[in-house]
């Protein structure tokens, strides 16, 4: 996508600002930027599907109506226009305001204070565009055309092989050098090619099938990981469990078993519990993970920040990662509260000696910030994608190329 493609509207009532805008944006390529003074014409045109607006760039504090009541307004007429707020705001608001534009269904790509410089824009466009690419990206991986499975397919499609581990490289930050990768399912469908999890996960969870799939993703995580070993890549991989599958006290065991069918060692495997399973502590499922850990496996805290775990069943939870959200991540680098609560977070992991995981990083600035700020490992888009497990050494080749 460039930005000479994508139609902009320039909502402020400011004469002066609006022309200052509409010029920056010039300035980077924009051929197609409208501006008004008008709400109601504003929304008309959010609205307006034959001519699309991209991006809004709308002013906070608009007379007759401000720009969280516009936001509400266009969320209400399921408008895809995504949005730059400009103007004066106390920087304690930005994190809320950032939060109610996520519940209103609407795109916030960031703010702009004054005064405006170009740089600004421009980092602000180049994310979107990123996003717009990555998402351009999972629907072309993940068809709409693809029609709604049945329970008896999915299984089928497990039985007989179809549904395979892809895997995002996970990197030291430090030295950018490969630590490991994170295990994703993948429908690999021979007509509909590759199907994303949302379309067989659910099922699975329905029919209380899950833990094939995650039996699934050990037995041919591990055999991939003891391949690239035996050509010289010593990385770990990182696989999701189910609560489910630690409610069964003999889960240690068979997990234990699983991996060392493909002798390889207990601590180049790490397994991921979200953090909104914690709260669903149970005795087994706590004895299991004790259990792991002392067979050598280590145990990373997923999406930390997302679920409601308090502090104290946090510290009950034997784990030797933290992984930070990416709601934590997008953003920090320009809003100064949310970067303190990724600071603290990654405080915390350095504090209780454990090592600290970023997920999403999407631009080089995110991962400098993230390397400042001391967080040892890092994945996301701007690093790589998730691939099949026989294009990962190649990848690998590459990347060390660089570092």
């Amino acid at each position: 996508m460039d930005i000479a493609h994508l139609r902009f509207l320039v909502v402020q009532d400011d004469a002066v600002q609006r022309q200052w805008l509409s010029s920056l944006l010039g300035n980077l390529g924009a051929v197609n930027v409208t501006g008004t003074v008008d709400s109601q014409m504003a929304l008309r045109m959010f609205k307006d599907q034959s001519q699309q607006i991209d991006v809004g760039v709308i002013d906070m504090h608009m007379p007759g109506m401000d720009g969280m009541e516009m936001i509400r307004h266009m969320a209400k007429m399921n408008s895809n226009t995504a949005v730059i707020m400009s103007g004066a705001v106390d920087p304690t608001l930005l994190f809320s305001v950032e939060t109610l534009t996520k519940a209103y269904g609407i795109n916030l790509i960031g703010f702009l204070q004054q005064p405006v410089e170009e740089d600004t824009i421009a980092a602000l466009l180049e994310r979107y565009m990123l996003r717009c690419k990555r998402d351009a990206h999972s629907a072309h991986e993940n068809s709409p055309a693809a029609p709604d499975f049945s329970i008896n397919e999915v299984l089928l499609a497990l039985e007989s092989g179809q549904i395979v581990p892809w895997f995002q490289p996970k990197v030291d930050l430090d030295s950018g050098r490969v630590s490991g990768v994170e295990a994703f399912a993948r429908w690999v469908h021979p007509i509909h090619g590759v199907i994303l999890p949302a379309k067989f996960i659910p099922l699975l969870e329905q029919h209380h099938q899950l833990d094939r799939l995650t039996a699934t993703m050990i037995d041919q995580s591990a055999a991939a990981c003891r391949s690239w070993h035996d050509t010289g890549f010593l990385i770990s991989v990182s696989i999701n469990l189910g609560s489910t599958l630690l409610s069964d006290p003999q889960a240690a065991d068979t997990i234990a078993d699983q991996v060392a069918a493909h002798r390889l060692d207990a601590p180049f495997v790490i397994f991921e519990i979200t953090e909104s399973a914690l709260t669903e502590e149970t005795p087994a499922g706590l004895e299991n993970m004790l259990r792991l850990r002392m067979k050598g496996f280590e145990l990373s805290v997923d999406d930390y920040g997302t679920g409601n775990t308090s502090m104290q069943q946090l510290l009950r939870i034997p784990f030797s990662e933290l992984k930070i959200d990416r709601s934590f991540v997008a953003g920090a680098t320009e809003n100064t509260e949310l970067g303190i609560v990724l600071s603290a977070s990654l405080d915390l992991a350095r504090k209780l000696e454990r090592n600290s995981v970023a997920v999403g990083i999407e631009t080089r600035e995110e991962w400098n910030l993230l390397k400042k700020m001391g967080c040892t490992y890092g994945q996301g888009f701007y690093i790589a994608k998730p691939m099949d497990a026989t294009a990962l050494p190649n990848w690998m080749r590459e990347w060390s190329q660089f570092f």
